[in-house]
């Protein structure tokens, strides 16, 4: 008796410590969650980043179109020692001289003409920009589906262990029906082990849950960029949207979807990069100008100091006669380049009408497992109900009564999971379609 009572103690200890666990948390609203994720998840930093640097790259000059001017400045000093013989044989022995020489100015160079490279490079610049808002785009919806995710994870676990707690609650009644009868010499003592047996067994699951729980809770704030052992309530309930439509998915992810929108950008790139390629054949045409000042000091020269000034310009064209064949080769490849983008941006979208298929009748089952359920857990709930009165005044026995209560925790525990099944694949379907919001 005092081993019995002791391990009653020792759960009721670890159930209450659950509870009050629960109580002082404070709740955290899908809503909260998400505004979080947005402000500190580093997938969506990192990808926010790069697409700036991908915007900041959108200009002529990196593109080539501008010119480019530069600035310099060069200084020369000598010390030497001259041994002169002139015309006449006359010597002239110069020592220590100092020569010194500057020479600064300013440059122009500017290509002209590139084969309309140029343009080429800039709408590739531009592409590259729309990509990295794609891609950013593609980065906060997948970041909302795993924080979406993650949190109806939790409202199941939660539900999961809420419906343990009624299983402890009925076996701890169990418990005590079968003590109350053994006192009386109605049943046995096995009767009661058997009870206090299924009591402990509800409770050491009770427990297991309870670590899920909070292991779930770790991830999820991992997800949110803060302490992992913040504690925290969600949500007691999973509200799952019924109106979502396989037609309207399936034109939504051809306009929306990431996947498909990068492989149509990657496509223009394709194009863009052949004509980048056959540019080369076109004559390549560049001006330059430039302002340079000169100052010269030659003690043993003819011209012992010299300055000069002045504009230079001029300019520069040439042609690719033969590279070897290497243009043939390039202008190939990029065309096969292009193919690859086209084969690409088709198997994309088979893939991705592929994926909301299969998801949609995940999301179908879903739904039809969700209203099955609920009317199991009716009747479930109703038979045990019955079969405790029953037991309670002995006519069925403690098999029965634990089977009715087994019966009763599966057709949570399903319901529970058709639920969690259906929202699963709804936030999938609509990450698809870049439509994941808090609703």
């Amino acid at each position: 008796m005092k081993i019995r009572l002791s391990l009653c103690l020792m759960t009721a200890c670890l159930v209450l410590t659950g509870n009050l666990y629960a109580q002082d948390a404070p709740m955290l609203s899908i809503k909260d969650a998400i505004e979080i994720a947005l402000k500190n998840n580093y997938n969506i930093k990192l990808s926010q980043n790069n697409a700036a640097i991908a915007k900041n790259n959108v200009t002529p000059g990196a593109a080539g179109m501008l010119p480019v001017v530069t600035g310099q400045f060069t200084s020369s000093n000598s010390i030497q020692n001259t041994t002169q013989t002139r015309a006449d044989n006359t010597v002239n022995v110069i020592n220590h001289a100092n020569n010194t020489g500057t020479n600064y100015g300013a440059d122009l160079n500017w290509t002209i003409f590139d084969g309309f490279n140029m343009f080429a490079n800039y709408k590739g610049l531009k592409q590259r920009n729309e990509l990295g808002q794609v891609l950013l785009r593609d980065t906060i919806q997948a970041t909302l589906a795993n924080v979406l995710a993650s949190y109806y994870d939790l409202v199941n676990q939660n539900e999961q262990i809420n419906a343990l707690k009624g299983a402890m609650a009925i076996s701890h009644l169990q418990l005590r029906y079968a003590n109350d009868k053994f006192k009386v010499g109605r049943v046995s003592r096995l009767d009661v082990l058997n009870a206090e047996v299924n009591y402990n067994t509800d409770t050491a699951t009770y427990i297991t849950q309870l670590q899920q729980y909070k292991t779930a809770q770790i991830r999820l704030n991992q997800l949110l960029i803060r302490d992992l052992q913040t504690d925290f309530k969600v949500a007691d309930t999973i509200v799952v949207d019924q109106k979502l439509v396989l037609g309207d998915i399936l034109t939504q992810a051809q306009n929306e979807n990431p996947a498909i929108l990068a492989s149509q950008i990657n496509q223009r790139l394709a194009e863009i990069s052949l004509k980048q390629v056959q540019s080369t054949r076109y004559p390549q045409v560049a001006v330059n100008t430039g302002y340079t000042v000169s100052n010269n000091n030659t003690p043993a020269g003819f011209a012992r100091v010299q300055q000069s000034n002045g504009i230079s310009y001029g300019f520069t064209a040439t042609i690719n006669i033969f590279d070897g064949f290497n243009q043939w080769r390039r202008e190939r490849n990029a065309k096969l380049q292009m193919n690859n983008a086209g084969i690409n941006y088709d198997q994309t979208k088979l893939g991705i009408n592929s994926q909301v298929s299969t998801l949609y009748v995940s999301y179908l089952t879903g739904l039809d497992l969700i209203k099955l359920g609920e009317s199991n857990v009716r009747i479930a709930k109703r038979n045990l109900d019955i079969s405790l009165e029953k037991y309670k005044i002995g006519n069925i026995t403690p098999l029965e009564i634990r089977e009715a209560q087994r019966n009763y925790l599966d057709a949570q525990s399903k319901f529970f999971s058709a639920q969690y099944q259906s929202k699963i694949a709804e936030i999938t379907l609509k990450q698809i379609t870049a439509t994941v919001n808090i609703q």
